[in-house]
């Protein structure tokens, strides 16, 4: 394999997470209609889900898509587990706010109709509703042959929160530990730099490497894991003061949590293979890592100690991974790495 001499990062790649962030702004922006009564929009900034205000409960939206992970299941012919990811980028999404996931509708652009292909992207989309416990109640296929070169596939979650259960990160507080939730794998975030790696490496998505136990190319198209009954079950259970999905921004989501305080990954989740190996070729820095790519580390929960070592005795893929301190921004102590920006 041929290391490259100077280290990728997600914007070399094509994706500048900065500039992204100023796209939205200008977007938002220019959205300042107000609706007033029942339907109007809870006003919270850097929520994952939007809280839609809808009588003695919340009603919530969110909207995602599998990227560019569409592209290995092209290369590899497999389109039966995107449909997974599509589910659960929405709904780890609205879990965040703990909304329960109750409807979906997903959305494909392709440039032919190709009924081989839907019906083995439906055959991820149902086991995704029902990992989920949620029902896909429509959608749409828009054939775009001059806009779309393949296919594009994303989806709208609608969900639901109790008024006075809604977590939004305000009640985070010094002296409450960072819980991760491990991953499958890459998720369905990071795949253009993922894919710029391994072409610059000239490295087949068909190659194994040691410690995988498949190919690289399988290794990748792993699907999101979804985290909606096990994270549920624990905010039933426990007072958990904030929840983070990690995804696009990696550890930089936990910037979303309350202001003023200062969130330590002191005792990270190990890395699993996959991630050392788009190090490795990429030379991609430690910080490109951990703010392109969940590392394992693929969902957080912020709550009291006390609550974080039952939830740990309890659970097969939980580990205390940091701690909340006086301060500002996401400290990564082992690499002296600060992220102090969304």
């Amino acid at each position: 394999m041929n290391k490259m001499s100077k280290g990728w990062t997600y914007s070399k790649a094509g994706v500048n997470i900065d500039d992204k962030s100023k796209a939205i702004g200008s977007l938002v922006n220019e959205l300042r209609f107000r609706r007033e009564g029942i339907g109007q929009m809870v006003r919270l900034p850097g929520l994952f889900a939007s809280l839609i205000d809808f009588g003695d409960m919340y009603l919530t939206l969110a909207t995602d898509g599998v990227g560019t992970k569409l592209l290995i299941a092209k290369e590899l012919g497999i389109w039966d587990t995107v449909g997974i990811d599509c589910i659960a980028m929405n709904v780890n999404d609205t879990i965040c706010v703990n909304s329960e996931p109750v409807s979906f509708v997903d959305y494909i652009a392709i440039d032919r109709p190709d009924d081989a292909v839907t019906k083995e992207i439906g055959i991820g989309l149902q086991k995704g509703a029902e990992i989920s416990n949620m029902e896909i109640v429509g959608g749409e296929i828009a054939v775009l042959p001059e806009m779309v070169h393949g296919v594009d596939l994303s989806g709208t979650c609608l969900g639901f929160v109790k008024k006075g259960r809604e977590i939004t990160g305000e009640k985070c507080r010094e002296g409450d530990v960072i819980l991760s939730l491990r991953s499958s794998g890459v998720h369905s975030n990071g795949l253009t730099l993922a894919r710029k790696v391994l072409e610059s490496s000239n490295v087949p998505l068909s190659d194994g490497f040691k410690g995988l136990p498949d190919t690289i190319g399988a290794e990748l198209l792993t699907p999101t894991e979804i985290y909606v009954r096990q994270v549920l079950g624990i905010t039933k259970e426990y007072d958990v003061h904030g929840l983070a999905n990690i995804t696009g921004g990696g550890l930089r989501n936990l910037l979303r949590m309350k202001k003023g305080l200062r969130y330590v990954i002191d005792d990270p989740v190990a890395p699993a293979p996959i991630f050392g190996i788009i190090q490795e070729l990429g030379d991609v820095e430690e910080k490109e890592m951990y703010q392109t790519f969940n590392m394992s580390m693929g969902f957080m929960i912020i709550l009291p100690e006390d609550d974080a070592a039952e939830v740990v005795r309890d659970s097969k893929n939980a580990d205390v991974v940091g701690r909340v301190e006086k301060g500002n921004g996401v400290l990564f102590e082992p690499g002296n790495i600060l992220y102090d920006h969304y």
